[in-house]
């Protein structure tokens, strides 16, 4: 069964005002830092550190160190991310490049 283009409109629709209202809340309870609690605080310096970490082990779990091509692909790519975001303090550069050294090592070399 396919989906009608009014249904697709309306799932961008909701999806795009979930996502707005997620962004924006946090800026109506807390409109200054200063009056935040510090827990709210504490989890705004912490969480985006953690997301990141949970999505590497995430994309590393099947990995398999002892069969070729024994993770080099991926070494490599996560020290590309590593180098170019400490290098140029760009994220979308570093995981761009990362993605590209990746593919490529997997797509043409390994």
């Amino acid at each position: 069964m396919t989906m009608t283009t009014l249904q697709a409109l309306i799932i961008i629709g909701v999806l795009a005002l979930g996502t707005a209202i997620t962004r924006f809340l946090p800026y109506v309870f807390f409109p200054n830092v200063a009056s935040a609690p510090k827990y709210i605080t504490y989890l705004g310096k912490m969480l985006p550190t953690s997301a990141i970490s949970l999505l590497v082990v995430y994309c590393l779990r099947y990995v398999n160190f002892t069969n070729a091509p024994h993770g080099i692909p991926e070494a490599v790519g996560i020290t590309v991310v590593a180098a170019l975001h400490i290098w140029r303090k760009n994220t979308l550069l570093s995981i761009a490049a990362g993605t590209v050294v990746y593919m490529g090592l997997v797509q043409f070399v390994f």
